[in-house]
């Protein structure tokens, strides 16, 4: 079975790689606005499915998508504009409880006929952060690509606990996939025959 990563993310292209399937990158370059009005749930599903789309219009194969945000009391974190905005984005979790909700894509049949979605939640607890430590970490440019301006992989004492999937919380929930991409080749093996 080999499956097409629709993301250019270096941390899904690993984390990918921990499901165990054989693998190839090819970038989305689906437009990413959504707009207001719909659950962070929605909103992720929305966008993973939309990247996944625009990759399988032109590529045979199982495809994967995938859309990652940070949510904060009910409003969701995207990735920074600038580093300022990393820096208010971190001083705002800090000591605080937050949500990151990775919506996933996986669409596949002869035809792109069949389609696999979900959402994976994840609560994070971050440790009060002193605004020395924000700057030190805003300042190594790690932040930029990161929804919510911070990556739990990062080396930096920023997170306190996870409590759900920590894959998740770096981009992709492999638990999950792993399941899926097996139901999927069990179903393909079943056509198969």
């Amino acid at each position: 079975m080999k499956v097409i990563l629709a993301s250019a993310s270096p941390r899904r292209r690993e984390l990918i790689g921990q499901t165990g399937v054989d693998f190839k990158v090819i970038p989305s370059s689906a437009d990413e606005y959504v707009g207001e009005g719909c659950s962070p749930e929605d909103y992720v599903m929305m966008l993973a499915e939309r990247k996944a789309r625009q990759v399988a219009e032109e590529n045979e194969g199982i495809i994967l998508g995938a859309d990652t945000v940070v949510v904060l009391g009910g409003r969701i974190l995207g990735k920074p504009a600038s580093r300022e905005e990393a820096v208010k984005t971190l001083a705002a979790l800090s000591g605080r409880k937050h949500t990151v909700i990775t919506g996933y894509c996986v669409i596949y049949g002869a035809f792109h006929e069949k389609m696999r979605t979900g959402a994976v939640r994840s609560e994070v607890f971050f440790n009060d952060l002193e605004p020395s430590l924000i700057d030190d970490y805003v300042a190594t440019g790690l932040c930029m690509d990161k929804a919510g301006s911070y990556g739990v992989q990062d080396g930096f004492p920023l997170v306190k606990r996870v409590e759900g999937s920590l894959s998740n919380v770096i981009g992709l929930p492999v638990e999950e996939l792993t399941q899926v991409f097996k139901e999927i080749e069990d179903e393909q093996y079943k056509v198969s025959r």
